[in-house]
């Protein structure tokens, strides 16, 4: 019997036991109820306030080893990732040499611009699979689990006949067990499941799209299909990027994300009414005995249809937080009912 290589980083051996998995619909795959992203503070330095290259490092593996111990297997990256493009999924790779492999689900996606002429962005079997194969070479991985077509073409775009073609090559070559795809509506998703079905590709098994207490257009537009599919929903910008922590309740500190010039929140975003309800919803999570982001957290995976939900994070002790979340996850009715409440303000 062949033994695992040993790896200069030693888990905690009760990593499984911090937080529960839910399965991806009707599949196998299961991932956590709180999944890591590593966009924008893992490309280059500067942006999660450290500006040498050292120290940006230590603090981008500190919060991918912590994820991990603390259950945390599912890392979820895009070929555009960074700043620079790209360089988010260098650092990643770096960092998931350390950690055993066959226990991580390693995610990545294709679809927005990521290099200049007609061959660089959107759905064609050209772009998604070229950029596949420079996305493993950037995290010197053989495969993904799950390989992402990013987002939708416009109308009059690519056939999603032809990227979900891309995806299922992917899938036969080995260069990704799953499929998924980001951003679908709920109409454009039954039409992509039915297309997979009719011309025997890879399903897409699971669904990326953007949830949070301040949007919540899926619940009656995509999540009624996902569940009747049998497809997995993981949430991305759960925290609606810093809105639903305590981050703004009283303004836009300087080195916020709104507050930076990254440009990845734009402060005209922070405006009296959010704020507003941020404060509100924040007196409720004091009354559960949580932070806000807490809260927030728990309510976008009260769901029996969504999976899971996809942080960011600047630094390992914000990780800790979160995944804290999970231990009030329960509303009772009346909470729900002052949520909505607040919500429809």
């Amino acid at each position: 019997m062949s033994q695992q290589p040993q790896l200069p980083f030693q888990p905690a051996a009760d990593r499984y036991e911090q937080t529960p998995y839910r399965r991806c619909g009707r599949w196998g795959l299961q991932l956590p109820a709180i999944s890591l992203g590593l966009w924008h503070n893992f490309g280059a330095p500067g942006v999660a306030g450290l500006t040498d290259e050292a120290s940006f490092h230590q603090n981008a593996r500190s919060m991918c080893l912590t994820a991990f111990d603390l259950g945390i297997t599912h890392f979820d990256l895009a070929n555009n990732y960074g700043p620079p493009p790209g360089s988010a999924e260098e650092r990643a790779g770096r960092i998931f040499a350390e950690l055993p492999r066959h226990e991580l689900v390693i995610s990545t996606k294709a679809g927005y611009r990521m290099w200049p002429g007609p061959y660089g962005e959107w759905g064609s079997r050209k772009y998604l699979l070229t950029s596949l194969e420079q996305s493993l070479q950037r995290m010197k991985l053989d495969y993904v689990d799950i390989f992402y077509h990013h987002r939708p073409d416009p109308v009059g775009g690519t056939p999603v006949e032809e990227s979900l073609g891309a995806l299922d090559q992917a899938v036969r070559q080995g260069k990704a067990i799953y499929a998924g795809i980001s951003s679908y509506s709920g109409a454009a998703t039954v039409h992509a499941v039915q297309v997979a079905r009719d011309n025997g590709l890879a399903i897409p098994i699971i669904h990326q799209p953007y949830y949070n207490m301040f949007s919540r257009g899926i619940e009656s537009d995509l999540l009624p299909h996902t569940a009747e599919l049998g497809l997995g929903v993981i949430a991305f910008c759960p925290l609606a990027q810093g809105l639903l922590t305590d981050r703004y309740l009283n303004g836009i500190p300087a080195d916020s994300r709104a507050g930076s010039p990254t440009g990845f929140l734009r402060p005209d975003r922070v405006t009296p009414d959010a704020v507003g309800k941020a404060q509100k919803l924040n007196a409720l999570a004091k009354l559960r005995g949580q932070t806000l982001a807490q809260m927030a957290l728990a309510w976008t995976v009260r769901l029996p249809a969504v999976t899971s939900a996809l942080i960011g994070a600047s630094r390992p002790e914000q990780i800790r937080e979160n995944v804290q979340a999970l231990k009030n996850g329960k509303f009772t009715d009346d909470e729900l009912k002052q949520i909505d409440a607040i919500l429809k303000g």
